[in-house]
Parts: C-alpha cells; structure tokens; sequence
C-alpha cells in the first residue's frame, strides 16, 4: 500500500471502485448493447464513455467483450472479432480503476427471447450469491473449496462451470501481476488457505468471484463477476 493512501479503509475503497463500476455497467447495457456491432467496436464505445461519463483512464486488465460461441472462451484467450447478432448472448469484463483502487465486474447481456439463455442470465447471479452466503459462513474456507462449491453447484443447475478459477484477489492499483504458480491468490484448485486469513502484513484480504457458466451442446456461456463481501 503506498504512503498516499495509508489513511484510507481499503474495504470503503473498493466499494466506492464497484459502486461506480456499476453505474458504468447500467449504462453500458442501456445505451451501448446492441446487435449489428463487433465485440471490438463496443469495447472501444465502453472505453469511451468510461472515460467521458466518469474520467476512468486506466484499466487494470484489458477490456473484454465476447459475444456468441466467443462467450465460451475464458479470459486469457483471444478470438476473432465477432458481430453482435440478434438474438444473441454476450458479456462484458471491466477492470477499471477509481481513485487508485481497482474494480472488477463482469456482467451477461441477451438479446432476442431465447429461454435458455435468459435462464443462464438468471443462473449468473444466483451462483455468485451461493458464492458469497457460503464466504461469508464459513471463515475457514479455502480457495480450493470455494472453487470446488462454485463448480458443483453450476452443474446441479445444468450448466458446464467454463473458468479455470472461480477468483482472485483485488485491492490497490497497481497491484502486481499475480504469476500462475501463486495459487494461495486465486479460489482455484490447490489453494489450501482460508480465504479470510490476513495478509502478511495482518490486514484483510479483498476478493473478487468470477462465475463463468457454459452450455457446450448449444455454444454460448455468461459470465458475471463482483466483488466478494464479508
């Protein structure tokens, strides 16, 4: 944490970060999503109007837009540019950072009336509140076991879990790059730490869920992402 920002309760912090990242959010999907548009051309009208409507200017991780089979891919793949089609299924990954401090939200927009892919809108969120009531009960809970409950319960509700984690950690721009092999930093398979132990440093740690929900016979997914709150 550097000296300028000593004074600040990082949790407070992060909270205003996803309170403005979420406004940015509603008017992405009231005056942005549409079809007859590349995922590229509405990542780059996101990126303008975070920057006209809220002075956003850096972005901790690239902006991601996928829409169709697209949405099956996770994070770190990079596919064809694609057209926004009606009746389509798409999500948006945002990482901005507000005030030195960074932001992680993804949400899933659905265009036309497809049921199945309503329903996975709706599954979306429902996953990440199981997610969170079960963080919150258990204080001993690990990343393996979050992520391990994160899977199971996609499944149960009839969908393929598409992320190789299911989080991370979040905090102060500019955090370090969290390389692959430090996997106490991710609710990932072989993170056999409590998630609400202390740093080392003995303050809190912030974490982010990912939900990322696939249906691999039709070729689309969703994908909804939001801070953690204790």
């Amino acid at each position: 944490m550097s000296a300028l920002t000593l004074d600040v309760d990082p949790a407070a912090a992060l909270q205003e970060a996803r309170r403005i990242g979420l406004a940015l959010f509603d008017d992405i999907e009231r005056d942005l999503v549409r079809p007859g548009i590349t995922e590229s051309e509405l990542s780059r009208e996101i990126h303008d109007l975070a920057r006209s409507a809220y002075g956003i200017k850096l972005h901790w991780h690239k902006r991601v837009v996928r829409a169709g089979v697209n949405t099956l891919l996770p994070y770190a793949h990079e596919p064809p540019d694609r057209v926004i089609e009606e009746d389509d299924i798409l999500f948006v990954d945002l990482g901005p950072v507000l005030a030195a401090w960074e932001a992680d939200l993804g949400r899933t927009y659905v265009l036309g009336d497809d049921s199945r892919k309503h329903q996975l809108r709706i599954d979306l969120p429902r996953v990440y509140a199981a997610i969170e009531h079960l963080f919150r009960a258990e204080p001993d809970l690990t990343g393996a076991a979050l992520f391990d409950f994160a899977v199971a319960m996609s499944r149960d509700l009839g969908w393929g879990f598409g992320g190789e984690i299911a989080g991370h950690l979040i905090g102060e721009f500019p955090h370090k790059k969290i390389p692959a092999e430090l996997r106490h930093s991710y609710v990932a398979p072989g993170n056999d730490l409590p998630m609400r132990a202390p740093d080392v440093r003995g303050l809190a740690r912030h974490w982010i869920a990912e939900v990322h929900l696939v249906d691999e016979a039709r070729q689309f997914g969703g994908f909804y992402e939001d801070l953690l709150q204790a």
